[in-house]
């Protein structure tokens, strides 16, 4: 086999997760570069003085986006499941006007208050996660009820008026990693964040040749896994020095991190444990996993109570960095959260989709509203655009995966389906049909 061939098999076909997301990693660099090019030439400037990777828009992006792609870590386990959040956005609004007049009128300290949102998000997912799997209300009627029922709250109690949060407690959605150490020119602490990043992506690779090693199965050409290596860590370099470049006083937003945290907890949860590996089996086959002994309600109840409390967090993160919480805060978050699970890789149906994927596939959709708006093109374009790349997105990668053909989300999604049944004699045709329980990447 050809170089080429293997490395075409290996990235987009081959037997590693890791390998099977570079399909959207390079539809989102390609974004990124389109942007670039558009705006440089706007500008009438050469590519490298475009707008789109510039220190200062990267940093702004990241920040303006950072509560959206908290949202798409619930939404995606919560579609994995089999169901549809549709009350995020009002849960995360009314969370936040709680919380910013516990600050002003109550005078609870701020990490108090944080702790106090939440709770809030407990006992609204509670709430909500009681109906759906204890009552047997369908997912879209209780929270489209609760969509409803918390942005009501929300005006009700901030009675439409704008309430300031304290310095501290703006530092969660607005600040950046501090400086230390000596003067490099780079914020050291997103130096080091970076340099973290690249040796994790250095030891995931290798762990996974050892594991397949181990497993008696063959892994990737050496110089594949090499070349993998290599443009994560170039990408990751680039976007280091980026972000520790900007200007003084910036660097890695909070927020950020908040999400770096949250991304690799939930990845190991849903990847590692038992009530991860539960969540996919109850979204791929909910009676055969009921019947294997998974706790379906306990499921069902998990999955709404946490996207409630991610609600929450991103809530209070997007009043943070506005430094107020306002009556309009939250409208159609819902919407941005779904766009990014599917985009991603996630199933309708349930059952498939990965946490790094529905975070890629909400950069796509991050990018694509910043680089427009770069461009000058109006609100009311930019949504249309937004709509039309969704759908035609998907449509035509479910159309290509329907013909047999290359597709993005059919290469994200394959390694978590069980490729090795337990007979071996029907193996040709098992490696062809989704898995009952899978796990993400």
């Amino acid at each position: 086999m050809s170089r080429f061939k293997d490395l075409q098999k290996n990235l987009f076909g081959g037997t590693t997760s890791n390998a099977r997301q570079f399909g959207m990693i390079f539809t989102l660099v390609a974004i990124v570069l389109l942007f670039q090019g558009l705006t440089a030439n706007n500008l009438g400037v050469g590519f490298g003085d475009g707008l789109t990777l510039r220190s200062d828009n990267l940093i702004a992006l990241f920040q303006q986006n950072s509560y959206i792609l908290i949202l798409a870590i619930g939404m995606l386990m919560v579609i994995v499941a089999g169901h549809i959040d549709l009350s995020v956005g009002s849960v995360a609004a009314f969370t936040g006007i709680l919380v910013a007049k516990s600050m002003a009128d109550w005078d609870l300290p701020w990490p108090v208050a944080i702790l106090f949102g939440l709770a809030i998000g407990a006992a609204i997912g509670a709430w909500q996660g009681f109906w759906v799997a204890y009552v047997g209300v369908p997912a879209f009627i209780v929270t489209l009820a609760g969509m409803l029922l918390w942005r009501g709250a929300n005006q009700y109690v901030g009675n439409a008026d704008t309430i300031p949060v304290p310095k501290g407690f703006q530092d969660i959605g607005a600040g950046f990693l501090p400086e230390v150490g000596p003067n490099t020119g780079y914020n050291n602490l997103t130096l080091l964040l970076g340099l973290a990043a690249c040796l994790a992506v250095v030891w995931r690779e290798l762990q996974a040749r050892k594991v397949r090693k181990e497993m008696n199965a063959e892994p990737a050409p050496l110089w594949v896994s090499v070349f993998r290596m290599a443009v994560m860590v170039a990408v990751l370099v680039f976007v280091t020095l980026r972000f520790a470049g900007g200007r003084v006083g910036t660097s890695f937003p909070v927020s950020g991190l908040i999400l770096v945290v949250l991304v690799i907890a939930y990845s190991f949860y849903t990847r590692n444990t038992a009530g991860g590996r539960h969540i996919y089996a109850v979204g791929g086959n909910s009676r055969a996993a009921e019947l294997s002994g998974v706790k379906l309600k306990r499921v069902n109840f998990f999955v709404m109570m946490n996207m409630s409390i991610l609600a929450s967090l991103a809530g209070m993160i997007f009043v943070a960095r506005s430094a107020a919480s306002g009556p309009q805060d939250g409208l159609s978050w819902e919407l941005d959260a779904i766009a990014a699970v599917f985009i991603g890789g996630a199933a309708v149906s349930g059952g498939i989709g990965t946490i790094s994927g529905s975070i890629v596939g909400g950069l796509v959709m991050a990018v694509l509203n910043n680089g427009l708006q770069l461009l000058g093109v109006g609100s009311d374009r930019v949504q249309i655009i937004k709509g039309l790349v969704l759908l035609l997105a998907v449509a035509l990668d479910v159309y290509n995966k329907s013909q047999g053909r290359f597709s993005i989300i059919g290469s994200l999604t394959r390694p978590f389906r069980r490729d090795e049944p337990s007979d071996p004699t029907k193996q040709s045709d098992a490696s062809d049909k989704p898995a009952t329980t899978t796990v993400a990447g």
